[in-house]
């Protein structure tokens, strides 16, 4: 799950939230992406070309099923109608492995999709990915994470500041802790380069209290699916639960779960969750979870499909490879009614950033 504390960077250069599972890919499987089969395809996609909007046709590639990207789903529907596309479609079926994915990609290529918005099962190898896309002519976004390390292929990255977002969480949590006690970090997959921005964002808000406020455990790796969440969440309130004052969530299927859990539990544990699933916004709506932070896949989905409409018309990045906050956003019961309006200002303001800083259109 930059799913997906979402995704939140250091000012340019972290990458999003995945609050799922990653798996690794093949060299060969990378190096196969684009083979003879779509290379006939190279006439009408080559990067000098330029194409009006009705001929732009847009894949929005989820590294596989997440509840974080169904508003992507949606989403895509009004990117073609509000900007009159070719075609925008919504395609979640490499199921978390890498060359999955990238035959997902040579497939929706081959079906004629000429724009690709992202996000990539292995941040450590999908450049290779993006720069086979790339090669062929096709505009390219990593929306929701961005590639490990300093370096991104695609034309930009469009993510949550993930270690931003979880610094705010983890201040929010400790504000509902009345700035003291114990607070469990909930996450995952330890090897992902985002999860070590989540830590370090709480770490920091922790080590701002003085030592009054201790992280008691980091528990990793179990956003596979919600029941993993759960069981890992029950073991923990049944092992440690009296001595919990606070946890933190970010990722999204330990935050469901530990909605779930502290509330059965009656334990006056304060829970921070991430993500807008009903449960957590029910448990914000009566009080049983402090508050969530809410990341922007809609405005993702659709600044990530309208900037990739612009450079197949023509416009170039004026910086290539540009990392772009899309925003995170603390819900407690005081704002529950309002965040998105909140999360559509953002989404204008991401939309207009676009056009005045990120894109040269001559």
């Amino acid at each position: 799950m930059k799913h997906p504390i979402g995704s939140l960077l250091e000012e340019g250069r972290t990458m999003t939230r995945s609050p799922f599972i990653r798996l690794g890919a093949t060299a060969s499987a990378l190096a196969l992406l684009f083979t003879s089969g779509c290379a006939k395809k190279t006439e009408d996609t080559t990067a000098s070309s330029t194409r009006t909007p009705e001929q732009v046709k847009i894949a929005l590639v989820p590294g596989g099923a997440h509840p974080y990207f169904q508003p992507w789903k949606t989403t895509a529907a009004e990117a073609k109608t509000e900007f009159k596309l070719g075609d925008a479609t919504f395609n979640e079926t490499s199921g978390w492995d890498q060359t999955k994915q990238n035959d997902v990609l040579k497939s929706l290529a081959a079906q004629g999709y000429n724009a690709f918005g992202i996000f990539g099962v292995s941040p450590e190898n999908i450049n290779s990915t993006f720069e086979d896309l790339k090669r062929q002519g096709f505009p390219v976004a990593s929306l929701a994470s961005c590639p490990a390390g300093d370096v991104d292929k695609a034309d930009f990255c469009l993510s949550t500041d993930v270690e931003q977002a979880a610094y705010k969480a983890a201040q929010a949590a400790i504000q509902s802790m009345g700035g003291k006690g114990n607070l469990v970090h909930l996450t995952g997959n330890k090897v992902d380069s985002n999860t070590q921005r989540r830590i370090a964002g709480v770490q920091k808000a922790v080590d701002e209290t003085g030592g009054k406020v201790k992280v008691l455990q980091v528990v990793t790796d179990i956003d596979t699916d919600l029941q993993t969440a759960q069981k890992a969440v029950a073991d923990l309130l049944a092992a440690k639960g009296s001595q919990i004052q606070g946890i933190v969530n970010t990722a999204y299927n330990p935050a469901v779960a530990s909605a779930e859990g502290v509330k059965q539990s009656k334990l006056p544990i304060k829970v921070i969750a991430i993500d807008d699933d009903p449960t957590i916004l029910a448990g914000v709506k009566d009080g049983s979870v402090s508050g969530t932070v809410l990341q922007n896949p809609v405005g993702q989905a659709l600044v990530g499909s309208y900037a990739l409409m612009k450079l197949a018309g023509g416009c170039t990045m004026k910086q290539p490879g540009v990392v772009v906050d899309s925003g995170s956003f603390v819900v407690t019961k005081d704002n529950v009614g309002t965040y998105e309006a909140d999360r559509k200002a953002k989404t204008d303001e991401l939309r207009t950033a676009f056009d005045s800083q990120y894109l040269s259109c001559k």
